[in-house]
């Protein structure tokens, strides 16, 4: 699993700088930089807490030494220790400690990642897009979720469009990463979506797709993509830099489906990226869009 669309450029509280440039490094290459350099700096900070704490836990189970279950599991156990007004080990965690009593964050998120990262452990294939869109409920649902509550503005219908735009997000980082993902051992194209289409997964070794793969994968980014326009009239809903920091996440989505149809469906050949310009006209479109015009979607 990776979480890649809460990246941005600054440092962690307290984090030494060595860790603080690799977090950097490792963001200027991702595709959703939700939270943007205008937002505040206590926002950004609060953002950025989260954001590490969800690498962190994504690192644990993709790269790990040993058991990562345990990883996992002896993580979650710091984790807890937020809520227990302990003082975790992990430097990750400590900084994250003053986001989640500035906005009463609740654990329940930070479990749903990691319990994600727990099943990747055992499953590395799912047999249909219902079980995919489950496991995203997990891996996906619980970013989005706490970049609400972060600006107090979570409810019951936030939360549902949220997920629309996060499930969306994750379903194309699967679709840039299917070689990358199939090298790791893992396939996230639904098995029966491959017989469907007369792909075997040894299609997804070569270096560039073969037409069934083409296909089946435009009808994957086409999903994705009327997946993410679904939730795209959270913007619409959100006032203040809420609205700024969400029109990123769906911008951001949107440049992705673009760089994903741009290869045609060949996601072996090389890996397809979000342009800049298109994030950018397409953030500009959503914000200078009226609210009650993006609520009517």
């Amino acid at each position: 699993m990776r979480v890649n669309f809460l990246a941005h450029s600054d440092s962690i509280r307290g984090e030494p700088k060595q860790a603080s440039e690799t977090l950097r490094h490792r963001e200027s290459g991702e595709n959703f930089p939700v939270a943007l350099r205008v937002l505040p700096k206590a926002v950004r900070e609060d953002l950025h807490a989260i954001y590490a704490v969800a690498r962190t836990i994504d690192d644990l189970g993709d790269a790990a030494p040993g058991d990562r279950v345990v990883a996992l599991n002896d993580f979650r156990a710091d984790l807890h220790r937020i809520w227990r007004d302990d003082t975790p080990r992990s430097r990750v965690l400590q900084a994250l400690a003053p986001t989640v009593r500035a906005h009463n964050l609740d654990t329940e998120p930070f479990d749903r990642l990691i319990e994600a990262n727990l099943i990747d452990q055992r499953v590395s294939r799912y047999e249909t897009f219902e079980e995919l869109i489950a496991y995203c409920r997990l891996s996906a649902d619980p970013v989005g979720r706490l970049v609400l509550d972060v600006f107090d503005q979570c409810s019951s219908e936030t939360a549902e469009l949220s997920d629309r735009v996060c499930r969306a997000l994750q379903l194309l980082e699967h679709w840039q990463d299917v070689a990358e993902d199939r090298r790791a051992g893992r396939v996230y194209l639904p098995q029966e979506d491959l017989a469907t289409y007369g792909v075997r997964e040894t299609d997804l070794d070569g270096t560039r797709a073969t037409e069934a793969l083409r296909e089946l994968m435009m009808f994957e980014i086409g999903r994705a993509a009327k997946l993410l326009e679904s939730g795209a009239p959270l913007v619409g809903r959100l006032t203040g830099w809420a609205r700024i920091a969400v029109a990123g996440y769906v911008a951001g989505g949107r440049a992705a489906a673009q760089g994903l149809r741009r290869t045609g469906g060949d996601v072996l050949g090389r890996t397809p990226k979000a342009r800049r310009r298109d994030v950018a006209f397409s953030a500009a479109a959503l914000l200078l869009r009226a609210p009650t015009e993006l609520t009517a979607q």
